[in-house]
């Protein structure tokens, strides 16, 4: 898989290419649908399978007060995901006012035609490109009859057997953010991630309740609801059964928001280390415990729920 940042750098068209464009938000399954199609098309014009994307999200370009929504994966995980895909080639723009007003047809002669050399389009049915979205599917379609490449619609991914509901980025992020991480994950494909770093905490979670905790220092956008989980976390390429706390922690009255991990059965120093972690269900809502103690026995009754859903989906 190649990457190439900026259209600049494509220094000649690729050979028959046949591309998809957008920001593929979540990389969920419904963006695989079109790479697979993008894939499989490639093939059978012996050409090249290439996606398009964005860096920042163009809404954080176009709403410079900010982006009205939270991304549900920044730029390095979305990479990670589109190279996983199969995909020959990831086009990465760095979007900005100059390209955000590039009309419609400029956007497919210099960019699609003559520096890509598209022979084939791939997108949803909701396509929308060039300045102010003025460009539509119908659009598209007219265009590449004009200059010779074909436009191929793939319909929305319906969700379970719902015909009328589809998996979007937006589903996505209603389900993650009401803490329903099962129909995230049916979506995605996957389950919903957060990376941190690990950081000091308040020095509470192990001398004080008694279960260690790691403090993450947060760079994800979104975020699920507050609330206690079952996680696993992916530390030095490998994957740890845990429960998670996010939220403020209402028992110690400090209102500072954190996202605090207690690894199953593990004990070792890993302040400072990047770690993933993967959200498996919500177990529970946050409370404030009369005591302690009393927190401290939900922990341990958390803990065993959690190993409880761990083995039933053979997880550890």
């Amino acid at each position: 898989m190649k990457q190439i940042i900026g259209i600049e750098n494509i220094k000649t068209p690729l050979s028959r290419g046949v591309l998809t464009i957008g920001n593929f938000d979540g990389v969920h399954l419904g963006h695989q649908l079109l790479f697979e199609h993008v894939i499989s098309t490639a093939k059978q014009l012996n050409g090249t399978s290439v996606a398009m994307t964005f860096d920042p999200h163009p809404m954080k370009v176009v709403q410079p007060d900010g982006c009205p929504f939270p991304l549900i994966t920044l730029h390095e995980q979305k990479m990670e995901l589109m190279k996983k895909s199969g995909l020959d080639v990831i086009i990465v723009i760095p979007f900005n006012y100059e390209f955000a007003n590039i009309s419609a047809k400029s956007f497919v002669d210099d960019i699609l035609v003559d520096r890509i050399g598209v022979k084939a389009v791939v997108i949803g049915n909701d396509y929308c490109f060039g300045k102010k979205r003025e460009g539509n599917v119908q659009l598209l379609k007219q265009f590449g009859k004009e200059s010779g490449f074909d436009v191929h619609v793939v319909p929305w991914k319906p969700f379970g057997n719902d015909s009328e509901s589809r998996i979007s980025s937006t589903s996505i992020r209603s389900a993650v953010s009401s803490g329903n991480l099962n129909k995230a994950r049916q979506m995605l494909g996957r389950y919903y991630q957060v990376r941190g770093t690990v950081k000091k905490g308040r020095n509470r979670g192990g001398s004080l309740v008694g279960f260690p905790t790691a403090n993450l220092q947060l760079f994800d956008e979104l975020k699920p609801k507050n609330g206690v989980y079952a996680v696993n976390v992916l530390l030095h390429e490998k994957i740890f059964p845990g429960v998670a706390n996010i939220g403020f922690s209402p028992t110690f009255d400090d209102n500072q928001y954190t996202l605090e991990v207690h690894l199953l059965d593990f004990d070792e120093n890993i302040y400072d280390k990047h770690i993933c972690v993967n959200f498996i269900k919500r177990l529970r809502g946050e409370k404030k415990f009369s005591s302690i103690e009393a927190l401290s026995n939900q922990i341990q009754s958390d803990i065993q729920d959690a190993r409880k859903i761990f083995q039933s989906l053979q997880l550890i």
